[in-house]
């Protein structure tokens, strides 16, 4: 039972890599059982097809961003969720935002997942509502929770906030995108980013 379970999982961590070089359909079944060191019909003794395999893996991935993301488990009307937030300061929201990205880079799961569904999206709906789910809605949602949040405590001032969430969080989205094609910009990235949370406090600073 362990064996063929660890050899389920080697599919799998050997089909994201496939789908994240090389999408999902120029991979085929002989390289996934070549990539794991088994032959095809072993392979279809774990997975009924190729699409159950990709099927796994969106649910893996959904299920490891449910119980890592800060944006999946966001709730700004919970006390419990705000108390470490209530006196959010620039240096506090710098660290908030580059250990999330530093996550999303480094997790090799993750980091797999989010170059599957960016080549992925336009063919598959189901990748698509996952990918705009993942990169903006919870995203925006987060955000603008956090700049209301702020705005309410007198920390930040009265604006727009989903306009104001927006101009936080997606240039910070386009620099994560850059990372993903060019792994050794992080280091320029990460100053970016880092200026670019401090001015927007600087910005909206509640007078």
């Amino acid at each position: 039972m362990t064996a063929k379970g660890s050899t389920k999982q080697e599919i799998l961590d050997a089909a994201l890599e496939l789908f994240s070089v090389q999408d999902y359909e120029a991979t085929s079944i002989s390289q996934l059982a070549e990539a794991v060191g088994i032959r095809k019909a072993s392979l279809y003794s774990h997975f009924e097809n190729k699409q159950a395999i990709l099927d796994a893996l969106m649910q893996a991935t959904l299920e490891q961003y449910e119980q890592h993301s800060i944006f999946a488990k966001a709730d700004w009307d919970d006390p419990a969720f705000t108390k470490d937030k209530e006196n959010m300061t620039p240096d506090m929201a710098v660290q908030l935002c580059l250990g999330q990205i530093r996550y999303i880079l480094h997790d090799p799961q993750i980091s797999r997942a989010r170059k599957m569904l960016t080549i992925e999206q336009f063919r598959n709906r189901q990748m698509a509502s996952m990918q705009t789910k993942r990169n903006y809605t919870d995203v925006m949602s987060y955000f603008t929770g956090l700049v209301r949040f702020l705005i309410r405590r007198g920390q930040l001032a009265e604006a727009d906030p989903e306009i104001m969430a927006a101009q936080l969080c997606l240039p910070v989205s386009v620099w994560l995108n850059l990372c993903d094609r060019e792994p050794e910009r992080e280091a320029e990235v990460t100053r970016l980013i880092e200026r670019h949370i401090r001015q927007f406090f600087d910005v909206y600073r509640a007078k």
